[in-house]
Parts: C-alpha cells; sequence; structure tokens
C-alpha cells in the first residue's frame, strides 16, 4: 500500500469517527435528557427545550437534567483528553490521569475542606478539590526533576505512585476518626454527575475549556515526544517546557472533572486504546476524536445507571468501573507481543 493511500484510508477512518462521535453524541445527549424517575418521550424533550414558559417539560429538561447532561459531557471530554496527554506523557499505555496523584490530592482537600472548614456541599468544597489535585500534581513533577531539570517519565510515574498512596492513606485516617466527614466523603468518592446545579458546571467550564484548547494544540509535539527525548530535541521540541505544559493541562482537565464529580475511573484509560486501534497513532486525530468518544462513554454511563435500577439509580463512577474494566481486559487480551 503507497504512502498516499495509507493517508486517505487514514483520514476516512477520522472523518468517519469524528461524524459517528457527533452522531452519537446527540443522541445520548438526548436519551440523558429523557430518561429518569419520570421519561420523556423525544418529543416531549424538543418542547422542554423550546419552551420558555415553565412547563413541566421545561422544568425537568433545563433545571433537572440539562446541568447533568452538560456535566457529564465536560467530565468525559477532559478524563478522555486529559488519558490520551497522561500515556503520551510517560510513554505507558495503562496510565490514566489519577496516576498524577490528582484524585488523591482532590480527595485529600475534599476531606480537609469537610473535616477542618465544615464543607457540606459539593459546591462548598469545589475550589478545595480543584486546589488539592493541582497542588498534587506540582508537587509529583517536582520530586522527579533530575538535577538537570530536565523530568523523567518513570520518576514521575514512581514519585505519582507514592503521592497517591500516602495521600490515600491520610484521607482514610480522617475519615476513619471523623464521621461527619465520612459520612460526606463517600458520596463524593463514588463519582456522580447527579445533584450538581448549574452552578458547579459553570464553576469548572473556564478550567475545562482552557485544557481542551491548550490540549488540541499539543498534539503535533505530542507526536514529536512519542519518537523519544533525543528525536523530540532534533525536531525542534522544548521536551521540558513541554512536559511542564502537558501536567498543568491535566492538572486543568483532569482536576477540574475529579473537583466537580468526584473521581471517575476508567474513561482515562480505555478512551485513548479504543482510538489507538481504529485510527492509529496520531496524537492528533486522537486528541480530537476523544473529545467525542469521551462524553458519549459518560453519557452512555449514566443512562444505563439510571434504567437498569429504576425508579433509584446507579452513580456514574460504578458504572464506568463495570463499562471500563472488561473492555480493559478484553484490549489487553488482544494485544499481540512485539
Amino acid at each position: 500500500m503507497s504512502d498516499e493511500t495509507r493517508r486517505r484510508s487514514h483520514t476516512g477512518r477520522v472523518v468517519a469517527c469524528l461524524v459517528a462521535g457527533c452522531a452519537l453524541v446527540v443522541l445520548l445527549a438526548l436519551l440523558s435528557l429523557a430518561i429518569g424517575s419520570k421519561n420523556l418521550s423525544i418529543g416531549e424533550v424538543w418542547s422542554g427545550l423550546l419552551a420558555g414558559d415553565g412547563s413541566r417539560e421545561s422544568i425537568i429538561v433545563w433545571q433537572l437534567r440539562m446541568p447533568r447532561t452538560v456535566l457529564a459531557m465536560l467530565a468525559g471530554t477532559a478524563l478522555a483528553v486529559s488519558g490520551v496527554l497522561m500515556q503520551a506523557l510517560t510513554r505507558n499505555p495503562l496510565a490514566e490521569p489519577g496516576l498524577l496523584g490528582v484524585n488523591a490530592g482532590a480527595a485529600f482537600a475534599v476531606v480537609i475542606a469537610i473535616s477542618v472548614f465544615g464543607a457540606a456541599r459539593s459546591g462548598d468544597y469545589l475550589w478545595a478539590a480543584f486546589a488539592g489535585a493541582g497542588l498534587a500534581s506540582v508537587f509529583v513533577y517536582l520530586i522527579s526533576v533530575r538535577r538537570t531539570r530536565a523530568s523523567d517519565h518513570a520518576r514521575l510515574v514512581l514519585a505519582g505512585v507514592a503521592l497517591t498512596a500516602t495521600l490515600g492513606a491520610c484521607t482514610r485516617i480522617i475519615t476513619l476518626f471523623d464521621a461527619t466527614a465520612f459520612d460526606s466523603y463517600r458520596f463524593w468518592v463514588i463519582g456522580s454527575v447527579a445533584d450538581r446545579g448549574i452552578d458547579v458546571v459553570m464553576s469548572v467550564l473556564p478550567f475545562i475549556a482552557a485544557g481542551l484548547i491548550v490540549a488540541l494544540l499539543l498534539g503535533p509535539s505530542l507526536n514529536a515526544l512519542a519518537l523519544g527525548d533525543d528525536q523530540a530535541v532534533a525536531l525542534g521540541v522544548p521536551v521540558a517546557a513541554l512536559r511542564i505544559l502537558v501536567i498543568a493541562t491535566i492538572t486543568l482537565l483532569c482536576g477540574a472533572t475529579t473537583a466537580a464529580a468526584g473521581p471517575i475511573a476508567f474513561v482515562g484509560l480505555v478512551v485513548p486504546h479504543v482510538l489507538r486501534l481504529v485510527v492509529g497513532v496520531d496524537q492528533r486525530a486522537i486528541l480530537g476524536l476523544s473529545a467525542l468518544v469521551g462524553p458519549s462513554l459518560l453519557l452512555a454511563a449514566d443512562v444505563i445507571g439510571r434504567v437498569v435500577s429504576q425508579p433509584s439509580e446507579l452513580e456514574v463512577g460504578v458504572v464506568t468501573a463495570f463499562i471500563g474494566a472488561p473492555v480493559l481486559i478484553a484490549l489487553l487480551l488482544r494485544r499481540r507481543p512485539a
């Protein structure tokens, strides 16, 4: 197969995935607005979207389900893109955003906010969680930097694992002796997009939007980084600065999402794997398509959680674990040794 034919085939796959991804996001968003304790037909959803007269459908769609749907889309996009960045940064296909200590830092900050400052609602400890995620990521990077001020990705991973274990132990100690902190924390730590108002969505939107813009601009540099540090430097890529920028972007994306919805696993791990099987290893295509596949996965998980246990529901973090674990096992079994 010639290079030109190969490029056309790759472009065709990317375009097909883009069209299918857009259609799937729209369909799942409509289902997210339609399904709940009171199911609506698609016609009623459309009527509620267009109505501004305070009708029953309008209240259900705009006030109860729209913030949840938008947050699921934002969280899915942010987690998927941050997973792509993490795997590119560490050159480890099994890496995921929590590896940098983001989830552990956010969880520890939430527990401190609840136990020390009496935070009781998600909006109350949103900024504490975001600050904890950011500080954890910065700390991990600082302790992984060599004397030459260049970061080694292996040391970065080890530093993240060590900090995650330490903060996890501290979090468990606090919740063990503080029943109030434990009661509030145990609902947040499952991972959920339910009962989050539009104020929570608007609080994290600027951070996620900024992170997504930077991430998409990093695609060409990540392709160079995949060739190795020496090759990347030869191509004019400032490797040390690129790593700092990638870590900052991961913190923006995953930190904001974790603060708003709690730690949600497997989205940042599975989505890049699936996309690499379809479109190859071009980071530009993977980053762009992950912004569609991520929200599709999280919307689907949220809808499934509402359907399988009506009239109650399963949190989205539980459903993604049930979906993600078998998919990951299948992907690992499918891989062939080099």
